[in-house]
C-alpha cells in the first residue's frame, strides 16, 4: 500500500549536478525510519549511494568523496539526491529505498522503479 517514487534522472555533463527526489506515499497509516538512495550500473550489483532517518542522520558510500548530499522532509515523506561534480562512473539507475512501519506494527521496505542517471560529454 505504500510506494516510493523517483524523479529527476536525465542526462548531464561530466562535472555538472543533479538532483533526484523520492516521494513516498500510501493510502495506509505508516512512518518512515529509513531513506536511502541506491544505484545500479550494467553489469554491476546494486550498491548503497547514501541513506537518511526520520531523525536525520546520514551515511555515504565511500565513492561519493563529498560529492553528493541527501537530505530529506519528514512531513512531505520525500528525500533528495543532490550529486554535484559528477562523473562518468555516475552514470547507473538509481533507486529509493523506503524503511517504513504500517499502522505502527509492520516494519516492511519498499523500491521504486528507478531514474536513470546518465553522465556524457
Amino acid at each position: 500500500q505504500v510506494q516510493v517514487v523517483e524523479s529527476g534522472g536525465g542526462e548531464v555533463q561530466p562535472g555538472g549536478s543533479l538532483t533526484l527526489s523520492c516521494v513516498a506515499s500510501g493510502s495506509t497509516i505508516f512512518s518512515i525510519n529509513t531513506m536511502g538512495w541506491y544505484r545500479q550500473a550494467p553489469g554491476k550489483e546494486r550498491e548503497l549511494v547514501a541513506e537518511i532517518t526520520n531523525g536525520g542522520s546520514t551515511r555515504y558510500s565511500g565513492f561519493v568523496r563529498g560529492r553528493f548530499t541527501i537530505s530529506g522532509d519528514n512531513a512531505r515523506k520525500t528525500a533528495y539526491l543532490h550529486m554535484n561534480n559528477v562523473v562518468p562512473g555516475d552514470t547507473a539507475v538509481y533507486y529509493c529505498k523506503g524503511d517504513y512501519v504500517e499502522r505502527g506494527i509492520h516494519l516492511r521496505t519498499v523500491w521504486g522503479q528507478g531514474t536513470q542517471v546518465t553522465v556524457s560529454s
